[in-house]
């Protein structure tokens, strides 16, 4: 058994076409890879690999009653051929080339889902199976296989014709050409730099073939390797002379201008190819590049596996990176101790921003001052009023008496018993 068949098992009946599924706007609903090589320039494909490399970072979290294990599958292995981290750089990577991915469901033998591929197949098209839309696949052994469009996840950009599909890269062509015409033109001038050239005027000569001949002769003796590196020429050329080759190579400006015009299409640029961003950088490339990507991935998937019974009940699957773990050591410990003594995130939110192990009861959360747990600051706060209460019943207690002022007497008046002192008062 094959991956083809591993992938398509035969369907216990036969089920007839009725045609192309039509759209709103009467586009043909055919998707077709485009052989023109966009994964095959330097440039584009440093983009998409490092788009895609990134994505592969992606965590994912399900959401809900998780009774069929997806977490566990999408945790470890989404397929038997990949990992889940090669499951989310094979689909960014045909998302960002082709602009179109579709993602496929593995099947057991109840019918029941118990993983997820990404193909690439060479034509897609819409087709209508007894009322209901499914995809046709065409892969490049030239063999096809059928499957529901709501068992399918389609994770697409460029969406303006087609309602599923994305355009194609068109759009960059012209420059891709201008990219191949530089590198033939560098690849040229060096060729040209690197090679001696003479001239010189021949006489004697009246026949064209001889003269081509005596040519050959000449280059065949004085420019093959081992000739000993000194051209000797013959009496019968004059005025000989050598060409000077100047290396003819494309203006640094105009090579950045082709350059930035495929960054920008992909959405990219040197900083980010070269592994450099950190930081508010890294930011500013997750919510424009990756986030939107990851938020279709999500509902792509989710759309795949829970119907909409399971779906209302808030049943998803959540493809999600902790940004925190991207940015400067500087802004890890702000976030850090700013974050931690207000009860935002707990001690094992914080070794995750540092990329360390969990610990044992890191979940719980503190707050400042006291650094107490969040789900005992009324007990503390009775406590503390308990005790203020306490303290001052004991200073009460303990505060010296003043001791009671004396009554104030008054003076007596005293008697005179000199009757002379008397007389002469």
């Amino acid at each position: 058994m094959g991956a083809f068949d591993f992938l398509f098992k035969k369907p216990k009946e036969k089920k007839q076409v009725n045609g192309y599924f039509q759209m709103l706007d009467g586009y043909t609903p055919i998707f077709t890879t485009h052989d023109g090589g966009v994964y095959e320039m330097e440039l584009t494909r440093a983009c998409i690999h490092t788009f895609a490399n990134h994505c592969s970072k992606l965590l994912p979290t399900v959401e809900g009653a998780d009774q069929r294990g997806i977490k566990a599958m999408l945790d470890s292995k989404p397929n038997p051929f990949m990992t889940s981290a090669q499951f989310v750089y094979k689909v960014a990577t045909i998302y960002d080339t082709q602009n179109t991915c579709f993602i496929v469901p593995l099947l057991d033998k109840f019918d029941r889902l118990c993983g997820y591929y990404p193909v690439n197949p060479r034509q897609t098209e819409i087709i209508e199976v007894q009322g209901e839309p499914w995809l046709r696949f065409t892969f490049q052994n030239g063999k096809k296989a059928a499957m529901e469009l709501s068992r399918c996840g389609v994770v697409s950009k460029y969406l303006y014709n087609n309602d599923i599909f994305g355009e194609s890269n068109s759009a960059l062509y012209a420059t891709m050409q201008l990219l191949h015409t530089q590198n033939q033109g560098i690849e040229e001038g060096i060729k040209n730099s690197a090679s001696f050239r003479f001239m010189a005027q021949v006489s004697n000569f009246a026949d064209p073939d001889d003269i081509a001949h005596d040519r050959k002769n000449w280059v065949k003796e004085n420019m093959a390797p081992g000739s000993g590196g000194l051209a000797l020429f013959p009496n019968t050329y004059t005025n000989i002379q050598q060409i000077q080759s100047a290396a003819k190579v494309v203006d640094p400006e105009q090579m950045t201008l082709i350059q930035t015009r495929v960054l920008n299409y992909f959405g990219c640029n040197e900083e980010v190819l070269q592994n450099k961003t950190v930081g508010d950088a890294w930011s500013a490339y997750y919510e424009g590049k990756i986030e939107p990507f990851a938020i279709q991935l999500s509902q792509a998937m989710t759309s795949m596996t829970f119907n909409q019974n399971e779906r209302t009940r808030k049943n998803r699957i959540v493809w999600s990176a902790n940004r925190l773990q991207y940015m400067t050591n500087v802004d890890k410990l702000n976030v850090s101790s700013q974050m931690f003594d207000r009860g935002l995130m707990s001690l094992n939110d914080i070794m995750d921003i540092w990329n360390l192990p969990r610990v044992e009861d890191g979940d719980k959360r503190y707050i400042r001052k006291e650094y107490t747990e969040i789900s005992q600051l009324d007990q503390v706060a009775q406590l503390q009023a308990e005790l203020a209460s306490a303290r001052a019943a004991l200073n009460a207690t303990q505060q010296p008496q003043e001791p009671e002022e004396p009554d104030p007497v008054e003076p007596k008046e005293e008697e005179n018993d000199d009757p002379e002192r008397e007389n002469q008062d």
